[in-house]
């Protein structure tokens, strides 16, 4: 494999037209050539952050096969660049193109926190978990930055409040010590993204992320910490990554993952278009193959949204995958499970210390 993506550190290539506009933005041949001759960047590549004042911070999840009831984002887009990331779609509604806008306009909530703590204090709130993360990571590098993360951290603690994490990155070591105290109450548990033994995969697919060394480094001290860690082997995509499962399934044991989870890739809405231009552009020799067996885990589409199917998949490629994954699951996993999250304690916090009364 020798990847030659075209924009140097992004995962999409393009910015797609979003659907819920009437127009759309193009560059065209004769504008780069302008720029060539002017000396001057058609595109600078450049990250903005922006700052956004939603009135609410936690979402309802109402689909049936994500495992989880309520979800929370600091940031919407994500610089991290994943070019199969479901999230993509929703940056649309933000009047966002799902390409590369999604990883160059990164929306930020500053008063995550404070409207996190507003609603953790209402009579009519009962405790249940809150994942941080359902729809974009919140220790990508915003969040060097701003710390929402590590602030909204810092309410669950206070309010003795279950929380979720799901991330990719090493950043979530800084906040070892709110983990650590979460932990001592059983209010937290992390699931930390890992699609591959190999960087050059990792380069192509997650190209702002951290490295795969860092990440099973992560997921050794946070165990080590007593932290309960779940691993998302998580999207399997055939030809890429599917030939890794029970080696990557065997690294996560060893380094101290409690249990593993996978879903087969899925590109729904505008994914499908920047990803089969990315991988036309960065591994043509495998595109093909690569999107027809995709094709093949969905019923003959790359799009697939059916509850149930959408996540596993469908026919003998993503029946193979599977089985891999359950194998996997006896073999490394055998006498390992997750512990529950402790949703008792809250109650007792409602305004953030404990009732005597």
């Amino acid at each position: 494999m020798n990847p030659k993506p075209t924009i140097k550190g992004r995962g999409a290539q393009l910015n797609v037209h979003n659907k819920f506009f009437e127009l759309s933005h193009e560059i065209r041949d004769d504008f780069l050539e302008y720029c060539a001759r002017e000396g001057e960047e058609a595109d600078k590549n450049k990250t903005l952050y922006l700052p956004v004042f939603p009135k609410t911070i936690v979402n309802k999840v109402e689909s049936p096969d994500v495992g989880m009831a309520f979800s929370m984002n600091m940031y919407q887009g994500c610089e991290h660049g994943c070019i199969y990331c479901y999230a993509r779609n929703s940056h649309e509604f933000w009047g966002y193109s799902a390409g590369l806008d999604f990883e160059r306009r990164i929306l930020v909530k500053k008063d995550a926190p404070k409207l996190l703590e507003a609603l953790l204090k209402k009579k009519s709130w009962k405790a249940h978990p809150i994942v941080m993360s359902g729809n974009t990571d919140c220790y990508q590098p915003a969040e060097k930055e701003f710390e929402l993360t590590k602030q909204c951290l810092e309410v669950f603690l206070k309010y003795k409040h279950p929380v979720a994490i799901i991330t990719k990155n090493a950043l979530i070591l800084r906040d070892l010590e709110l983990l650590k105290a979460l932990a001592k109450d059983n209010l937290i548990n992390v699931n930390i993204s890992i699609t591959s033994l190999s960087e050059t995969t990792r380069r192509v697919l997650e190209p702002r992320t951290a490295t795969i060394k860092k990440r099973l480094e992560t997921l050794k001290v946070l165990s080590q910490n007593n932290i309960p860690v779940n691993v998302m082997l998580a999207p399997i995509i055939p030809s890429i990554n599917s030939h890794e499962i029970l080696p990557l399934a065997k690294a996560v044991s060893d380094a101290g993952a409690l249990s593993i989870a996978h879903t087969i890739v899925r590109l729904n809405g505008a994914i499908g278009e920047i990803f089969a231009d990315w991988i036309k552009k960065t591994l043509p020799d495998r595109a093909d193959k690569v999107l027809h067996q995709i094709e093949s885990c969905h019923g003959g589409n790359l799009n697939d949204s059916r509850y149930g199917t959408r996540m596993r998949g469908e026919g003998k490629i993503a029946e193979q995958i599977n089985m891999l994954v359950r194998l996997a699951r006896k073999k490394y996993f055998k006498d390992k499970a997750m512990p529950k999250l402790n949703t008792e304690l809250h109650e007792q916090y409602k305004d953030g210390q404990l009732k005597l009364f």
